[in-house]
């Protein structure tokens, strides 16, 4: 288990969770947080990333105070957002801290004031991100007080995740344990699914799960429009190897029948991209791709209402916000089995395609692109039925969150178990 820095108070991170518990306890000690993530708010280029972490953040019980690091721009981006670099700002509970990496003055700033305190947790928001390295060896070596550390590695031990560059994570993650030296560490994960790939990536990993917060309505927004004749088919993310957009694009050059997919996301991988063009000027008269730039932030669920099925077939999400995000539009999912959603859509949601090959995506985007108008209204209905009947299920609280005798629970929900 996580423990807070015990000359302070004698509580203790318990593995114990449940549903919404009673206030924090006003005579205990306020713990502090030191938090890390690569990308966030204003930033929209890490996908779900950065709603879960604004989720965590958004989350924060009064005895917690939150120091979070960022970088000063959004992934990919040569620019820095404007006003925030080298500063901090406020949200909500948490004092955020926008980073500019390149920046010798900034780290050395930034680090005699984390220097001034001790954490009760280091929480960095990947295992792999440079970020993230950072500050698990300025933990290391002392440079930064950190009691325990909680790792949150947001899909990246996935075995599709992992499969990609697999010789340097291989390396990685076995020289880890050197990196951290012996810390106290948890690893945090967002469904019991990524928590059995954190334990076979890390086998003697203590693994606690703890659900993201869905910052999305509790009910299914209606389609924006009829279906038309033609299916029209989405793919929204980033466009990078693990999100295998090239897969679907070799899946339509055996369309059967007239179908048209439009693309939207950050082009992560411009060499990736490069060879999803070539796909794109192969693919039949009858079938149409384009791309239509990146959606801007909060807007996803609006362009999903457009649409009669969004294709997804992803190597690995921890969660996978913005399947959420789809059927929140009431636009069924196409996905691979690499996510925590096969319940959902197997249950109406849409349908899962286990099998990882042109032929069998073939079939399941020609089953899509046959059915009739009638047909792929019933079930974008379906899909919001079944995003309202999974939204209704959840619990969500704090990943901080203080339990009845001065117990603290990492977890939410009922699902915040240690496993």
């Amino acid at each position: 288990m996580i423990r807070p820095w015990k000359p302070r108070g004698s509580a203790v991170l318990s593995p114990t969770a449940g549903r919404s518990g009673p206030a924090a306890d006003v005579t205990a000690p306020m713990r502090r947080v030191l938090m890390t993530c690569g990308v966030f708010e204003p930033g929209h280029r890490g996908g779900g990333l950065v709603p879960a972490v604004a989720g965590i953040i958004d989350t924060v019980p009064d005895d917690v105070e939150v120091h979070f690091v960022t970088l000063d721009r959004d992934l990919g981006d040569s620019r820095p957002y404007p006003g925030l670099a080298g500063r901090w700002s406020r949200r909500g509970r948490a004092r955020v801290f926008y980073l500019t990496a390149a920046s010798p003055s900034q780290w050395w700033r930034l680090l005699v004031e984390l220097r001034r305190r001790p954490y009760d947790v280091v929480h960095v928001n990947s295992v792999l991100a440079p970020l993230s390295v950072a500050f698990l060896l300025a933990t290391r070596l002392r440079l930064i007080r950190g009691r325990t550390i909680l790792i949150s590695p947001h899909g990246e031990l996935a075995p599709g995740a992992l499969a990609l560059k697999a010789t340097k994570k291989r390396v990685y993650l076995r020289c880890l344990p050197a990196l951290l030296g012996g810390a106290d560490v948890t690893w945090h994960a967002t469904t019991v699914h990524e928590a059995a790939q954190v334990r076979a990536a890390v086998p003697a990993a203590r693994v606690v799960v703890c659900e993201n917060r869905v910052r999305l309505s509790t009910r299914a927004r209606p389609p924006a429009a009829d279906p038309c004749a033609v299916a029209r088919l989405v793919f929204v993310s980033r466009i990078a190897p693990v999100k295998d957009l090239g897969l679907a694009l070799r899946a339509l050059a055996a369309a059967t029948v007239p179908v048209g997919l439009d693309v939207y996301g950050p082009i992560e991988d411009p060499a990736y991209w490069a060879q999803c063009e070539a796909l794109i000027a192969r693919l039949p008269p009858h079938v149409t791709a384009r791309y239509g730039g990146e959606v801007p932030p909060g807007g996803a669920v609006d362009v999903f209402g457009g649409y009669d099925a969004f294709v997804f077939p992803t190597h690995g999400e921890n969660f996978g916000y913005v399947i959420a995000e789809s059927l929140a539009a009431s636009c069924p999912v196409v996905c691979s089995a690499a996510t925590p959603w096969t319940p959902v859509l197997e249950a109406g949601g849409g349908v899962v395609v286990a099998e990882r090959s042109p032929r069998a995506w073939a079939a399941a985007l020609n089953a899509v692109a046959a059915s009739s108008p009638a047909e792929r209204a019933a079930a974008r209905a379906r899909a919001g039925a079944a995003y309202e009947a999974w939204r209704a299920g959840r619990g969500e609280e704090s990943l901080y969150a203080r339990r009845p005798a001065g117990r603290v629970a990492v977890g939410s929900g009922g699902r915040g178990d240690h496993t």
